[in-house]
């Protein structure tokens, strides 16, 4: 069967209709939702086949929509329309299944029961045999200028279709809309449709296999590279020659300011930077992951804003937050990170939960209920010179009778009213199975 007739058969696009859907994503350029587009396809049907068969089919420009980066940058994303992020996924799958038998073992990067911390565990395996100096490639903007027609070389090696290679050169060429303009796009693969993460994938397996064919150490998620060598000779010898050789054959540009060797220590992949415990290599979570976790939380928890939404609201999305971070790193040492920051975070709840109740007499009604349901101890005239003392909420709420009335186990009771207060620690030990 030709591939187009297996991306037209009504199992694939039934499959490829129900991933759109189960993705959810905005609307692109022509307004049509997902929960519309159901509709927009029974009416259409036989049209849209007829023209993806007979190649008068052209998909829209995407919608152009940015979004912040860890170093405060902005990513472009482009969004396809809903109809075409459909095509997109029903050409996706075909192309996945025959390439996932050829891709590298070292590729990690959007690939079915594949992860970044396989990368990160391929990585310290590495480390743990020697190769202690590592290359890290940082290709300039590479989803911005992958080569069109390279890419449909490369492709035509393994999808002999010409109807797909078509349909995929429109996408490539569909344009971008912007503040109302469209721009063409002579290169290039937008991030945001199905298709862009398989397509980055057929041309950096490329690279893949010039690295294999050297005998060389590497991970590789996406653009992200990182090579491992036995010394610094060799690594700057094959920084030098692997650069070259993805401008030459990739006609892609590697960044050299940010392209280097070093040591583990000094590397950050995927989020994470090495240590070496106890004679064998380890990773842990880069200081500005720990710091943005931080801000995140900080911002979320803001006085102003905290205090006027429920506390049950308030904790449900603190908690998805932190379970969203440990659950990533969690195969990284950060055990006291993890406890100074739950210790943080529970002060910052507490600042909340006593702002909430505002004046002094709740807070001591408050607060002596709970003392004496608890049996914490306190008299009457301490839990009284908190409720009425004059400091402020947060210097108030690092006293000993606000931290050991509204402690840990308290926190983290689940009511009626709401989930109970993660415990940062906690979780990721019982993560890491200790």
């Amino acid at each position: 069967m030709d591939l187009m007739e297996v991306v037209l058969s009504k199992e694939n696009l039934n499959r490829a209709y129900k991933k759109v859907i189960a993705n959810k994503g905005s609307s692109g350029i022509d307004g049509i939702t997902v929960k519309e587009l159901g509709k927009h396809i029974r009416e259409n049907r036989e049209a849209i086949i007829s023209s993806l068969r007979n190649r008068s089919y052209f998909p829209k420009p995407v919608r152009r929509v940015y979004i912040p980066k860890a170093n405060g940058k902005q990513r472009p994303l482009g969004i396809p329309t809903a109809l075409d992020r459909t095509i997109q996924q029903a050409v996706a799958q075909p192309i996945t299944d025959i390439y996932e038998k050829i891709f590298s073992d070292y590729s990690y990067g959007f690939r079915s029961y594949r992860s970044c911390h396989d990368a990160i565990k391929q990585a310290l395996e590495y480390l743990n045999e020697g190769y202690e100096w590592l290359i890290d490639i940082d290709i300039e903007k590479f989803f911005d200028k992958v080569n069109h027609d390279k890419l449909i070389q490369i492709l035509r090696e393994q999808v002999n279709d010409s109807s797909v290679l078509n349909l995929i050169r429109k996408y490539l060429r569909a344009g971008v809309m912007e503040k109302g303009i469209i721009k063409a796009t002579k290169t290039g693969v937008p991030q945001g449709g199905p298709i862009s993460v398989i397509l980055s994938n057929v041309y950096l397996d490329k690279l893949d296999k010039e690295l294999e064919s050297r005998g060389l150490r590497f991970v590789r998620y996406a653009d992200d590279v990182l090579i491992f060598t036995r010394s610094e000779k060799a690594a700057n010898r094959v920084m030098t020659s692997i650069s070259s050789w993805i401008e030459r054959k990739l006609f892609l540009k590697v960044n050299a300011t940010k392209s280097k060797v070093v040591r583990p220590m000094r590397s950050k992949y995927l989020g994470f930077t090495f240590l070496k415990n106890g004679g064998e290599w380890k990773v842990k979570p880069t200081n500005e992951k720990k710091a943005k976790l931080y801000q995140v939380i900080g911002e979320y928890l803001k006085r102003g804003k905290a205090i006027a939404r429920p506390l049950a609201v308030t904790i449900k999305r603190v908690n998805q937050i932190v379970m969203g971070w440990v659950n990533y790193f969690r195969i990284g040492m950060m055990k006291q990170f993890i406890d100074e920051f739950g210790q943080w975070l529970r002060h910052k709840i507490r600042v909340i939960i006593i702002k909430q109740w505002k004046n002094p007499k709740t807070i001591f009604k408050n607060l002596f209920y709970l003392n004496r349901k608890y049996r914490n101890g306190f008299n009457k005239e301490s839990i009284f010179k908190v409720a009425n003392s004059r400091l402020g909420w947060y210097k108030r709420c690092g006293m000993n009778v606000v931290n050991f009335i509204l402690n840990p186990p308290l926190l983290e009771i689940k009511t009626k009213e709401r989930a109970g207060l993660l415990n940062p620690l906690n979780y990721y030990l019982r993560k890491v199975g200790i």
